[in-house]
């Protein structure tokens, strides 16, 4: 002991601060709470100028012993240095007071005394630049703030040049040389981009050349968060310092040939290439180093970031790995290395590296913030809202930390404290682009339009090159249905990021749902053209080779009847089931017909320009339809108004109507009522809610065979007749979404295809669905409860009849509680009663609990369709359609009220809730269901007049409700009230005959947004 403080004392004397540091490293792994030590090493970090790392020890030192003047002393100077007068004042007087109270150093008394002064006087004066003392002549050179090498043999007539790596996180722009020719010490923005662009974890680079600003302007590199942004997307404006080194100065000063170059002169040289974007240079002065001393920490570290700059993970994480096994203290280098893990994906080894990281610097908000960055992309929102708390505690103006915090919260489902958080970091910094970028997401999974454009505009303002916020306005018109308005912003932000995967696929499926082919498939070619770095974008990929062809085909049929438009018919079933499932299209392209070429369906497949000039009967037609369409809207979070979807709607359900009222027309004649009063008399639909409840037998004798029904009424439309009309506008309205009828997917329909419709993934809380968390919950409890047994991943029986598992069940407030009581991954079958066959007991919506590991719980509803079950809902629908018919049909008065309409509207809700719980659709099934909903009332000459109340999911109640008639009992409140009598559907132009070419229809579409 008394020979390493010998050393202390000769080190600090010959000024070699870095050793001393090293030295003191050692002295504190040992005895980690030795306060004077602390401050040994936090004065030896003043004289280096790392004035955070001062602060640091200081605080930790003061954590041991609140009475400790000197580390009052040294936290204020490096709180001064840093720009922090008004804080550093608040140190001195709390340690000035101390001192009064309890004077035992009068030495420090009189210093802190000094100091409170001085800093008044700075105030009124205007004249202190620097407070810490430091050599006018020495220069800094730090490979990071754990790594100091002193360089002072190389003193030149520079004053005060500090040298300093960019704590920058891996995988982020790099920071370069800001050239300044003035010598004083100053702040640079640790976020400039280069000229060369980095890409971050995610694989999206930073605009390639950044636009100069003035100080008060300065624009900060954003990276695109996935879902969202780079897993060490650090860009916190007060979190390190960079290099301001003069290199002419160098060239002059020192002769590069002299032998007398020291092995710490070489190291800074090195870092110096690493902060000038000069990667190959750097690693080739580490290299040289290496040679001489193959284990040197520094060396490794320096190189192992140059080689993480350029994207060499690998590398860099051997480097690292290298100089931990040199020097196990190394905190820099386990953080270093977490980094670069997280930058490969490899999020668990990453939190291990940078909790290891955090065992050197205790409660250290750098680390805090880079392993809550971490924790989120690994989808641990928990430890990552702990992390992040924790680090804005300890660094209040961390944007960074706080715009990712705003993550976190969103993603917990917390959106107001997600706001908050994301406009404190804007408020720290104004200009930092990641904030807003974070904060317009947040508007954009909320869907609130007007905030989020509002900030974009603001974004745009800051950096008018910034690729992220055009994207995110395509983004928000393509889900409006504004597609014209979307390709202008993906065109924009394509000019600053042309290899933009995101931004390409989304143009191009804007271009193919409007009708410019040409340019669909130009922008689909380039998507599969790229080269790629991640599995989400080999997806985009995947779906840009299907979508290409689905344009080729939709092109062939521009000019022919809408009729002819048959994806469920005419395209292949094995091509359907690989885009619905997003497979590699291999098997699809060496096993099924492709389309032809783009020159031969434009022959018949180009748009008229005639197509977008409309008659008056026209017009008057797409001002109804917008309307009625505008009923379908969910007033829930996260559901986008869409004009294009509202006129979709609008003219499918005008269309229902038309042509299911002319079927009517045909069963009214007398003649036909007599068949089916008949038939009536023949069909047995018990309407006793007690009987549905007295077995939960799946077998049953239906009381008609629906096809004979069919034939026997002389009924011209079928349920599916009926249904298909609104599947085929929302296949035209948005073609890229894989819409079809599943028991078209021939091998997948056998298997058992199934939709998926989470609430819960992990730990994040879905914005759309989660407000049905706890009532799916409790309908999940209640089956359990009832049946006394759940089915597992395998669709085995695991039995609940102990009384202590029941118990638990009874009292369970999570989908956890109830996955811990089962053991392992189950499902419940929520209970569909049959009004088709006496006594049936249909299955309804599968709810399932999946244990996801340390993330969390997949809490979702799935809805497979197998063929039995296909067959039974097949037989339940055709019974609820005739139903609604005979409703209709057997009463030839026709001047009617809503009143005597009842049975008519109750039928209709009956068929719409066996409609949600089949879900026979491969996605799209909620909005179609309610378009037919729309329609069938207006065919009875009944007009829906209100909007779907706040926080109502016409589809969720139909799957949450036991029967049909508990359905019609949700419904009624809001939806009969609103019912006005109406003979509009006789003003309207057939929609067939109005739009009846493919080309007419989109065009019909596309006009919302001229």
């Amino acid at each position: 002991m008394s020979s390493e403080r010998a050393e202390l004392a000769r080190l600090c004397s010959t000024r070699n601060w870095s050793k001393a540091i090293r030295l003191l490293d050692s002295v504190l792994a040992r005895s980690p709470s030795s306060i004077h030590d602390l401050c040994n090493r936090a004065f030896c970090y003043s004289h280096l100028e790392l004035h955070k790392h001062v602060v640091k020890d200081c605080d930790r030192a003061l954590q041991l012993d609140r009475a400790l003047l000197q580390a009052y002393v040294l936290k204020g100077k490096a709180l001064s240095a840093l720009d922090k007068k008004e804080d550093a004042l608040l140190v001195w007087k709390q340690g000035y007071e101390i001192a009064v109270r309890d004077t035992v150093d009068l030495k420090q008394l009189l210093e802190l005394e000094e100091l409170v002064s001085s800093v008044k006087i700075c105030e009124t004066t205007d004249s202190a630049d620097h407070i810490v003392d430091a050599s006018p002549c020495d220069t800094k050179v730090v490979i990071s703030e754990d790594r100091v090498v002193d360089t002072s043999s190389t003193a030149t007539t520079m004053a005060d040049t500090k040298t300093v790596v960019c704590e920058e996180a891996i995988g982020n722009s790099k920071v370069s040389s800001n050239g300044d020719s003035k010598l004083t010490n100053h702040k640079v923005d640790n976020n400039k981009v280069s000229s060369s662009p980095v890409k971050d974890s995610t694989g999206t680079q930073a605009p390639k050349k950044a636009p100069k600003l003035d100080k008060k302007n300065k624009a900060k590199a954003v990276k695109e968060m996935n879902g969202r942004a780079g897993v060490t997307d650090r860009t916190s404006s007060d979190e390190s310092e960079t290099i301001s080194l003069d290199q002419t100065l160098f060239a002059t000063k020192i002769s590069k040939s002299s032998k007398s170059i020291s092995l710490d002169f070489r190291l800074s040289r090195g870092i110096a290439q690493v902060n000038e974007g000069k990667y190959d240079q750097a690693i080739s002065i580490f290299d040289q180093i290496l040679r001489e001393t193959p284990t040197y920490p520094e060396a490794l570290i320096g190189r192992g970031t140059a080689y993480a700059f350029q994207r060499e993970l690998n590398s860099a994480i051997s480097d690292f790995t290298k100089a931990i096994q040199s020097n196990p203290s190394a905190g820099e280098a386990w953080k270093r290395r977490g980094q670069a893990r997280a930058a490969l994906g490899e999020f668990k080894e990453a939190i291990e590296d940078l909790t290891k990281a955090l065992e050197f610097e205790p409660n250290s908000p750098d680390i805090l913030h880079e392993r809550g960055i971490v924790n989120f992309k690994f989808k641990d929102y928990n430890s990552a809202l702990e992390d992040l708390s924790t680090c804005v505690k300890r660094d209040k103006k961390n944007s960074s930390a706080h715009t990712y915090l705003g993550l976190t919260l969103s993603a917990l489902g917390e959106y107001k404290r997600a706001e908050d958080e994301h406009l404190v970091g804007i408020k720290y910094d104004e200009s930092f682009l990641d904030c807003w970028a974070h904060l317009a997401q947040l508007y954009l999974d909320l869907a609130y339009p007007e905030k989020l454009l509002n900030c974009l505009e603001k974004a745009i303002q800051i950096d008018s090159r910034f690729a992220k916020a055009y994207h995110l306005r395509g983004i928000l018109y393509h889900g409006m249905g504004r597609h014209r308005s979307a390709i202008k912003e993906l065109s924009i932000a394509l000019t600053y990021e042309g290899s933009s995967i995101e931004c390409l696929y989304l143009r191009a499926s804007c271009h193919h749902a409007i009708g410019e082919y040409k340019a669909a498939i130009k922008d689909y070619d380039d998507v599969l053209d790229l080269e790629l770095d991640s599995m989400d974008k080999f997806v985009l990929q995947c779906l840009a080779f299907y979508q290409k062809e689905m344009a080729l085909y939709i092109a062939s049929k521009a000019n022919l009847e809408f009729s002819q438009f048959n994806i469920d018919d005419d395209v292949d079933p094995l091509f359907k089931e690989y885009w619905c499932k997003r497979l590699h299209p291999k098997n699809v392209a060496e096993k099924v017909y492709r389309q032809p070429p783009l020159r031969i369906s434009l022959r018949s497949g180009r748009l008229n320009k005639q197509d977008f000039k409309f008659t008056k009967h026209q017009t008057t037609l797409l001002l109804a339809a917008d309307s009625i369409g505008t009923k379908i809207q969910y007033n829930s979070r996260g559901f986008l108004p869409n004009q294009r979807q509202y006129r979709m709607a609008g003219l499918a359900a005008i269309e229902i109507a038309q042509k299911v009222s002319k079927a009517w027309r045909f069963l009214r004649n007398p003649k036909n009522i007599a068949k089916l009063v008949r038939r009536r008399d023949k069909l047995n639909m018990s309407q006793n809610r007690g009987g549905y409840c007295s077995t939960s037998t799946l077998s049953g004798s239906p009381t008609s065979s629906p096809s004979e029904d069919r034939i026997f009424s002389g009924i011209s439309l079928s349920w599916q007749d009926v249904y298909n009309i609104a599947v085929k506008w929302r296949q035209i309205s948005e073609p890229c979404d894989p819409v079809v009828w599943v028991n078209k997917l021939s091998e997948e329909f056998n298997s058992g295809f199934g939709s998926h419709t989470p609430m819960l993934l992990g730990q994040a809380k879905v914005v759309r669905y989660y407000p049905y968390y706890q009532r799916v919950l409790e309908t999940a409890k209640t089956i359990m409860l009832d049946l006394k047994y759940v089915n597992n991943a395998e669709d085995r029986a695991i039995f609940l009849t102990d009384i202590e598992k029941l118990k638990k069940i009874e009292v369970a407030s999570s989908c956890s509680d109830l996955y811990h009581i089962v053991g392992e991954t189950y499902w419940v079958a929520t209970r569909c009663d049959s009004m088709a066959f006496q006594g049936r007991r249909l299955e309804g919506t599968r709810i399932t609990t999946q244990n996801m590991g340390k993330t969390g719980f997949d809490f979702a509803i799935r809805t497979p369709c197998t063929p039995s079950r296909w067959e039974e809902y097949d037989e339940e629908m055709a019974a609820a359609w005739e139903a609604i018919c005979e409703a209709y049909c057997n009463d030839t008065n026709p001047t009617r009220d809503p009143g005597s309409l009842d049975a008519v509207k109750d039928a209709i809700l009956r068929m719409t809730y066996y409609w949600y719980n089949f879900m026979p659709l491969s996605r799209g099934s909620a909005v179609v269901g309610y378009i037919v909903l729309l329609g069938l009332f207006l065919a009875a000459n009944m007009d829906v007049t209100t909007s779907i109340p706040p926080d109502v999911q016409v589809d969720w109640e139909a799957i949450l409700s036991p029967d049909p008639d508990a359905f019609v009992d949700a419904m009624k409140p809001w939806l009969y009230p609103s019912i006005k009598i109406s003979r509009c559907l006789k003003d309207y132009t057939d929609v067939s005959c109005a739009f009846s070419t493919t080309g007419s229809v989109v065009a019909a579409l596309t006009s919302v947004d001229p």
